[in-house]
């Protein structure tokens, strides 16, 4: 049943027009869609909305990724739009210049994978992924 049925991610904002315009000019994305209270946006391999909450998100663990070819690539033309990226000492995690070596990955997707954080402008945790493969 779900097996079949396509994920979408929902984000939670509490100023959408601050929203729109941090997924605009950082992101380069407009949304494909509006409603009342709600943004839709689509990306290649899935879609994602930003909805008018008055909830607060906990940001303590990445709620959306996107996975990219050129890790480096992704994070020079982020930071170029002004996204500044977490950086990480922790045990088993390590950043250098934003960007983690992460040991291990789903064996359909490589041996790692290389990771990056950022926070939108509502304190959405998002992050950036590139398979390592052999």
């Amino acid at each position: 049943m779900l097996g079949n049925a396509k994920v979408a991610t929902r984000l939670p904002a509490q100023n959408l027009e601050r929203a729109r315009a941090f997924y605009a000019e950082k992101l380069g994305l407009r949304p494909v869609e509006e409603r009342r209270g709600g943004l839709r946006y689509v990306c290649a391999g899935g879609e994602f909305a930003i909805f008018l909450s008055g909830g607060m998100q906990s940001g303590t663990h990445t709620q959306m990724g996107w996975e990219v070819e050129d890790i480096e690539a992704t994070v020079r033309e982020l930071r170029a739009r002004g996204v500044e990226f977490e950086e990480y000492d922790l045990p088993g995690l390590k950043t250098v210049d934003g960007i983690a070596e992460i040991t291990g990955n789903y064996p359909s997707k490589g041996i790692g994978e290389r990771g990056a954080w950022f926070r939108d402008s509502e304190g959405n945790l998002l992050g950036l992924g590139q398979p390592v493969r052999t």
